[in-house]
């Protein structure tokens, strides 16, 4: 009878074989689910199946610890529940007992079938009808019909001790607790695990909050700070050029006490003199000044004080460097006077009448310098021996003499020269050497010169120093001085130079009759004009024209001497014809003249190549000379061969065509009129002849 309780399918489950279909049912009464035990109907609370239960332990114990952390707080095992229909009943007894047999015996099928006494079967349901036996039951709470029973309340059961399968299956429960168990413990470290990530979660989520919460006061503190430094620039902005006005750094009052005067120092000069200003200015303009300005201002001006009297010590010093012996006064200006220019501008502002007095001191040095300088040259060059030109040599001597002497006078033995060949002479025009002749060089000069050799030297050293040292002025004293003042600093210091210069010139040419050596200096002292005019040195143009002043005077003079000699020479012919064996005799070759006077014509050319027009003076005195030669020449000619015209006519043409082909290769507007004028005279003679 105990077998019909697994007759019919237990809930849940799936018929397993078809011979359980075959059975009788028990005639006994069923019993209730809750007399099977709660292995069989029920299941514990908060597990699974067992089937679920073990693939749970062994696959998903691992697994699930590391997704644990990946779900919300609590474990997925309480949120979920699932139906235990337990193991069927029928396959244990038939992994027990064996299959029953399809066919039972009569007897057997007569114990199994209901019979009309069972049906009959008094059931004691305790006093209860089955309407209240239901009403009852239905009252009941689902807590006490599926009441879950332990291991030990199923062992207590009466029922179950002498059942074999109930034995069995607590073996089974028995085996598979240590799995549950383990299980359980899973589930438990699972829910220690979730706990302490929660509990750290919410630990990091507060520390966020707070971290949250300083990164707000951080901007806020930003903000504020950005808000002050604005402010504080703006107020710096404002008060920023006031308070530079109103303070002075300990470096600048060091540096000016103390330190080096270089670079660095006119820098920190200028600061203070900018400093200096700016107070002067503010307090002309306040009526009542600042404290601070009141405080500042004593310290300013015992400091510009502190700086004068360095820079007078400082100029003081330059000035006595510039009289030592065999010093280069150029070295000390440059880098010495030019580099620090500023502090004479400085001493004039504060100290105009100081500034005045080391001004002088200075021009006083450059005056002595330079006229002992171009004193010691100009005896260096007196030693040149120069080539005596004199009156021997004008036109109408007959007997020239060729002589040399130096300038001093002396005499010496003859050397040959021409007063009327240019030759290589214009070569000191068109040279590209602007260097003059050394002291040294000079003096060891043992080589015959003529008189624009010296002059050309000791004019280019002038203008050399004089060009260095008005830019020198110029830089240095300006913008403390104006260029007016600047000239007169600078005649001041050249006049004794322009004097001994002018003092040479005239000693070269007084004496000389020298016609080209003259015209020569008259060019170079118009080429050095150009050069000033180009280095932009107009104050020394007075030395200029002064000198132009004694050279062409002389030049004029010395043609009037050639024109007299002529004229003298032609006053000396007979003035009576020559008888006819005499005229026979004469010679048509051109007069010795006339070679002088067309080499001198060529250099007076020559000279006159690059200049022209009337108003160019050696054009009139050139002139006068031809004609005073025209006269000779045909006075000549009529001493020599008399009333014979044909020869008279032949050797005036052949005077004037030598006075052609000698200036024929000569160049310029004065060139080409007196090439006109020859080659009409030379036409009109060969006609005539």
């Amino acid at each position: 009878m105990w077998l019909d309780r697994f007759a019919g399918p237990h809930p849940g489950s799936t018929p397993s074989a078809p011979n359980n279909q075959s059975r009788t049912h028990s005639p006994l009464p069923r019993r209730t689910s809750s007399a099977r035990g709660p292995y069989l109907t029920s299941q514990r609370p908060g597990l699974s199946p067992r089937g679920s239960s073990l693939s749970l332990a062994s696959s998903d114990s691992s697994s699930s610890l590391l997704g644990a952390s990946k779900r919300t707080n609590g474990s997925a095992l309480r949120q979920s529940t699932t139906a235990d229909t337990g193991p069927d009943p029928e396959a244990i007894l038939a992994r027990i007992l064996g299959p029953l047999p399809d066919h039972t015996t009569p007897e057997e099928d007569a114990t199994r079938r209901i019979t009309e006494e069972d049906l009959e079967f008094d059931f004691d349901f305790g006093g209860l009808s089955l309407r209240e036996l239901a009403a009852d039951g239905a009252g009941r709470s689902a807590a006490d019909t599926y009441k879950p029973q332990t291991v030990e309340d199923c062992r207590l059961s009466p029922a179950c001790v002498a059942c074999p399968l109930c034995t069995h299956s607590l073996d089974i429960v028995e085996r598979d607790k240590a799995k549950f168990e383990d299980l359980h413990r899973s589930i438990r470290a699972c829910d220690d695990i979730l706990s302490s990530v929660e509990s750290n979660l919410t630990s990091f989520r507060d520390d966020l909050a707070a971290v949250s919460a300083d990164i707000e006061s951080l901007q806020a503190r930003s903000t504020a700070l950005n808000v002050k430094l604005e402010n504080r620039r703006a107020v710096e902005k404002a008060l920023g050029p006031i308070v530079e006005e109103l303070s002075v750094s300990p470096v600048v009052v060091s540096k000016i006490s103390e330190g080096h005067i270089d670079e660095a120092w006119v820098k920190i000069l200028a600061e203070l003199d900018r400093r200096a200003t700016a107070h002067k200015k503010n307090s002309e303009q306040q009526a009542a000044p600042p404290k601070a300005s009141a405080d500042v201002g004593p310290l300013l001006e015992k400091l510009v004080l502190k700086a004068v009297e360095r820079i007078r010590d400082f100029l003081v010093a330059q000035i006595k460097a510039l009289r030592s012996p065999n010093i280069n006064a150029q070295i000390i200006q440059q880098q010495n006077f030019l580099k620090f220019k500023d502090l004479y501008s400085f001493l004039h502002r504060h100290q105009p009448v100081l500034a005045g007095e080391i001004c002088q001191a200075y021009l006083n040095t450059m005056r002595w310098y330079y006229l002992n300088q171009f004193t010691r040259y100009q005896k260096a060059l007196d030693k040149l021996k120069l080539h005596a030109i004199d009156k021997n040599d004008l036109l109408g001597h007959e007997d020239t003499s060729r002589r040399t002497t130096v300038l001093s006078g002396s005499k010496v033995a003859a050397a040959p020269h021409d007063a009327f060949n240019l030759g290589r002479r214009i070569d000191v025009l068109k040279t590209t050497n602007q260097l003059a002749i050394s002291s040294y060089l000079a003096e060891e000069d043992q080589s015959t010169h003529y008189l624009e050799v010296p002059f050309r030297h000791f004019n280019l050293a002038l203008i050399d120093n004089a060009t260095a040292e008005y830019s020198f002025l110029a830089a240095f004293f300006s913008p403390a001085l104006s260029f007016a003042t600047i000239s007169r600093h600078f005649n001041y210091i050249f006049d004794p130079v322009f004097t001994l210069g002018q003092s040479l010139t005239k000693h070269l040419v007084a004496e000389t009759y020298d016609g080209l050596g003259v015209l020569l200096c008259v060019r170079l002292n118009q080429h050095l004009a150009f050069e000033l005019q180009r280095r932009r040195v107009p104050a020394a143009d007075g030395y200029i024209n002064s000198t132009a002043m004694v050279l062409w005077p002389r030049l004029q003079s010395i043609m009037d001497a050639h024109c007299e000699s002529v004229r003298t020479l032609t006053a000396a012919l007979p003035a009576r014809a020559p008888s006819a064996a005499t005229a026979k005799a004469a010679s048509a070759a051109p007069h010795v003249l006339t070679q002088r006077f067309g080499q001198l014509l060529h250099g007076v050319l020559a000279l006159s190549a690059d200049v022209g027009g009337d108003d160019e003076p050696v054009v009139a005195s050139l002139r006068r000379l031809r004609n005073e030669v025209e006269t000779f020449l045909t006075k000549a000619s009529q001493a020599s061969f008399g009333t014979d015209k044909r020869k008279r006519d032949r050797f005036l043409y052949n005077n004037y065509s030598l006075i052609l082909t000698i200036i024929s290769d000569t160049s310029g507007k004065m060139a080409g009129e007196e090439q006109e004028h020859f080659e009409a005279l030379k036409t009109s003679y060969q006609e005539a002849g």
